[in-house]
Order: structure tokens, then sequence, then C-alpha cells
């Protein structure tokens, strides 16, 4: 099944949350949309459509990172002074050196890390937690534990401290909603399916 579908799919997991929970039209909004994101989650594995998208875009990336780096170099010159300047020449010159070693199958995992950085400093264990999915997700093979029970459970997880964090009744349930409507949609039961998903990593290894 393509993004997209997965996408509408998840969405509608969303507005059902929202009708359960009666929610406001704009927290209805909200609901539907994080349905809809965390429909194509599950594809941030090796080979999946969301991960590929991600990365096609590696060369702008690559670009905007050298570019930000000699922004960075070129202000510390300008606006800093004594080891304050040099301290962002230094950045600066970090960026565009870290830049030109990462590759495009690493590119993901570093943008976990990232995320992973980032929920350490603001404090927040939802962006936290969702960077090791990411890093995780990004050395799986495709259809495996983003697939699986464990996938569901731990962005779960990851959704319930989200709600917490944006104070925003129902976001658990359409964030699950959401990423288990793709499980559902990628099984074999549908006709159009070639393969399943290993529902039961690591226990079993079967596809449904």
């Amino acid at each position: 099944m393509n993004g997209t579908a997965h996408m509408i799919i998840g969405a509608g997991a969303g507005f059902l949350a929202a009708n359960y929970i009666q929610a406001a039209p704009a927290e209805t909004i909200a609901l539907i949309g994080a349905g809809g994101v965390s429909g194509l989650i599950p594809d941030l594995d090796v080979d999946g459509k969301l991960r590929n998208t991600f990365t096609s875009s590696y060369q702008f990336l690559m670009t905007l990172a050298q570019v930000i780096g000699v922004a960075v170099i070129i202000y510390s010159w300008w606006a800093g002074t004594g080891q304050e300047m040099w301290k962002g020449i230094a950045a600066g010159l970090g960026i565009m050196l870290v830049s030109t070693f990462i590759k495009k199958r690493h590119l993901l995992t570093v943008a976990g890390a990232g995320a992973f950085a980032g929920g350490l400093f603001l404090g927040e264990n939802w962006l936290l937690l969702f960077g090791i999915y990411i890093i995780i997700a990004s050395l799986v093979s495709h259809r495996t534990y983003t697939h699986s029970l464990i996938g569901l459970a731990f962005f779960a997880i990851i959704a319930y401290y989200l709600q917490q964090s944006v104070r925003t009744e129902g976001i658990l349930i359409a964030c699950a909603g959401g990423y288990a409507s793709h499980l559902a949609a990628d099984m074999k039961w549908l006709p159009f399916n070639k393969r399943g998903v290993k529902l039961l990593l690591p226990l079993s290894r079967k596809e449904i």
C-alpha cells in the first residue's frame, strides 16, 4: 500500500479518536493530523517509503548544512569576540566537516540522534524516545520490528508522553490508532499485499 493510502487511513483513525472523546473542532483537526502522520511512521525502516522520501532530499540537506556552517563562521567572525568568536568558528567548521562524512544511508540515523539530543536538551521524553525509535527504524529491515506489536507499543509510549506534553486529550488514541492502521493495512488478508507483517517479532517471524 502506498504512503498516501496509509496517511488517509491513519487520518481516519484520528477522526474516530476525536469522535470517541467528543473533541472540539480545533482538537479534531489536530487528532486527524496526528493519526495521518502516525499512519506513515512504520515506513521509516530500511527501504520503507517514508524513509526513501526523507533521504531523496539528501543533496539538498547536505548543501544546506554547508551553507549553515559558512553562515555560522561569518557571523562568529563578524559579531563574536574572544573565545566566543573562536568557538563559533569551530562550530561552523565542525558542521561543514561532519556533513561531508554523512552518507545517504546514515542520514535518517543522524536525524534520530538529533531528535534524541533535542529531547534530552529540552526535557521532552516523547522527542527523546522518538529519536531512539528513528535510530532503530533506520537500522532494521522493512516490515520487521516497526511493523510489529513491539513497534506499536513503543510508539504508543511516545504518544503518551506527547499527549502529556501538549496537553491534548486523544493524542494517544489517535497516534496509536493511526500506527495500528498501517500494520492492519499491510497484512496478508488484503489481496493486493504480496507480503504480510511479522507482527509477533521476536517470538515469531511468521508473516500475518
